[in-house]
């Protein structure tokens, strides 16, 4: 509005004959709203600096709460010793609770208290036992329980720890709050379920809850 009064003041200045609803006049005043745009954006660039993500010891030695948790892995159950479907099926409520809520962090590789665990054991798990086999294999799995638009929305890095002398990771998977409803699909023939961050626990919601629950949280947007 500031561009278009100020291009018309100039053109009734420079050409009083000209009407400011006329062919030019239009032309000119959407020519200036676009120059004023453009350079609003540049300035906008300009000035604007990324925020640096907290380092993932920093997150580690800070503890768990209603925006960060840690699981010791993803795919691998450190108490028997074998591949287990249920600690994946853990990791995406977690990431699902996340984007339904506020948003929040994800430490794969981390104990309870804290202590860096790596990734050794969940490594053995995908075909090529280093992070980028990993990432995929992890994005694969979001795409498949919660969607594919929900899939995108995480972001997913690592950082090199040792444990007991070997080098291994850990992995945070950072999550924005969704704009929409995120619903988690355990199985081909299971339905949909709603899970949502509660302080520091990730609960499901039944369906009245979902409805008064999201109508808040979408409420953000």
């Amino acid at each position: 509005i500031l561009s278009v009064s100020v291009d018309m003041l100039i053109l009734g200045w420079l050409f009083p004959w000209v009407h400011p609803f006329s062919v030019i006049g239009l032309l000119t005043a959407l020519g200036a709203c676009a120059a004023a745009m453009v350079a609003y954006a540049g300035v906008a660039a300009h000035f604007q600096r990324p925020v640096a993500p907290v380092p993932i010891a920093e997150l580690m030695s800070a503890g768990e709460s209603s925006r960060v948790e840690f699981k010791s892995s993803a795919r691998w159950n450190l108490h028997t010793g074998a591949r287990d479907d249920k600690m994946e099926l853990v990791i995406a409520k977690t990431v699902a609770g996340f984007l339904n809520s506020d948003g929040g962090t994800l430490l794969i590789g981390v104990d309870d208290d804290g202590h860096p665990v790596g990734l050794v054991h969940d490594f053995s798990t995908v075909k090529v036992p280093d992070t980028d086999r990993y990432e995929l294999w992890l994005r694969d799995f979001l795409t498949s329980t919660l969607g594919q638009n929900a899939s995108v929305l995480p972001v997913i890095d690592f950082a090199p720890v040792t444990v007991e002398g070997a080098a291994t990771y850990v992995c945070r998977v950072t999550c924005p709050a969704s704009p929409r409803p995120v619903y988690l699909r355990a199985s081909k023939s299971g339905g949909s379920e709603l899970w949502v961050r509660t302080g520091n626990s990730t609960r499901l919601l039944k369906v009245d809850e979902a409805r008064f629950i999201w109508k808040k949280i979408a409420g953000r947007f």
